[in-house]
């Protein structure tokens, strides 16, 4: 089986540590350690690194092969343009496929923390050992929810169809977008639908015939770039053809048209988190409600319920009486905002376009 994760998010959710020159999966957030960094970590030694590949944007090139020594340099899949999700996909599962067209294969993300590792590679493998031998379904990995988030989106669950070494395999109702907070709490409540991760185990032959049915564009634009592959001039064919498709994300362009007697799903609390904002971080790695989580240099005094990250050793942050705050200090920007306003983030950081404050972004 093999992994690829993919690593070409910007992360303005999580400005002002993550910019579009270091994205948040390359940023040492968690000791010392970027959240790419610990989704490769947690793969061993299920995986080997010969069988990790990594996705991501040419620009990254440098930090990534920094990062993960220990991954081949012909594991790394450069994008040379920015587009959504699903070309992404495509690029990846043509090579895939090139390969070794029914083995599984596991498509994960770089910005996400999981705290049950056992039981995340146990899944792996179980999900992996069913395709194996059923090479035309895919396994979507989704995390049972611990409260009704309105930011996620959620798949919707079915009734028990198979169990594969003690992993239940539920069958597949259908994709749920991100609901709003009263839908939420109705999907909470039924216990028949669980967070959708981006995470699944299937075949590069499936994923690539479902492309040709269903985006067929990406399907004939991926297939004369991957005509090149292994030769002198793909590079060149790569870059001048990546971005002549829609930028499309694949949960649209696939996932939503899949039939369900093809997919099925597995529920399982991993302790998943999304970090891709500062109070999701918050969340991930507080061990109670109103924890603090600090950073750096921090001196705090009736403070609670508030993340506190300072980057600059030569400077002391001090905080008295504050409650649900998100503050972070860099060495050229300070963010201080409440904890439920960090929403508001990412449309602030997008009008600094064309300002004195672009080269912040």
């Amino acid at each position: 089986m093999k992994a690829i994760i993919f690593a070409g998010g910007t992360g303005t959710r999580l400005w002002p540590l993550s910019r579009k020159k270091s994205p948040k999966q390359f940023e040492k957030l968690i000791n010392n350690n970027s959240t790419l960094q610990l989704a490769v970590e947690r793969l061993h030694p299920l995986f080997s690194p010969k069988d990790i590949f990594i996705a991501t944007n040419i620009a990254y090139k440098k930090i990534v092969q920094e990062q993960l020594p220990k991954i081949p340099k012909e594991n790394f899949i450069f994008e040379p343009e920015k587009k959504d999700v699903a070309p992404a996909i495509a690029l990846v599962s043509g090579i895939f496929r090139k390969k070794n067209p029914k083995e599984p294969m596991v498509i994960l993300w770089s910005d996400h923390l999981v705290k049950k590792v056992d039981l995340f590679k146990k899944i792996l493998k179980n999900a992996g050992d069913y395709i194996a031998k059923n090479p035309k379904n895919i396994i979507f990995i989704s995390n049972k929810p611990r409260y009704p988030s309105s930011n996620l989106g959620y798949i919707h669950i079915g009734g028990k169809a198979k169990t594969v070494n003690g992993t239940v395999l539920y069958s597949f109702e259908g994709l749920k977008y991100k609901p709003d907070e009263e839908t939420a709490k109705t999907f909470f409540k039924s216990g028949r639908y669980a967070w959708n991760l981006g995470y699944f185990v299937t075949t590069p032959d499936f994923i690539c015939e479902a492309f040709s049915r269903f985006a067929p564009n990406i399907s004939e634009n991926t297939k004369k770039i991957l005509d090149h592959y292994g030769q002198k001039d793909y590079q060149e064919i790569l870059k001048k053809n990546y971005g002549k498709v829609e930028s499309i994300n694949f949960d649209h362009a696939i996932l939503e048209n899949l039939d369900k007697k093809e997919a099925m799903v597995v529920m399982e609390d991993i302790g998943w988190s999304d970090v891709g904002a500062w109070e999701a971080l918050k969340e991930a790695l507080e061990t109670h409600q109103y924890e603090n989580i600090i950073r750096g240099r921090v001196h705090i005094e009736h403070v609670r319920d508030s993340l506190i990250y300072n980057y600059e050793d030569s400077k002391l942050v001090v905080g008295i009486d504050l409650d649900e705050n998100i503050i972070v200090n860099t060495n050229d920007v300070i963010l201080i905002a409440k904890k439920n306003s960090i929403s508001k983030l990412q449309r602030l950081v997008k009008s600094f376009e064309g300002t004195e404050n672009e080269k912040l972004m």
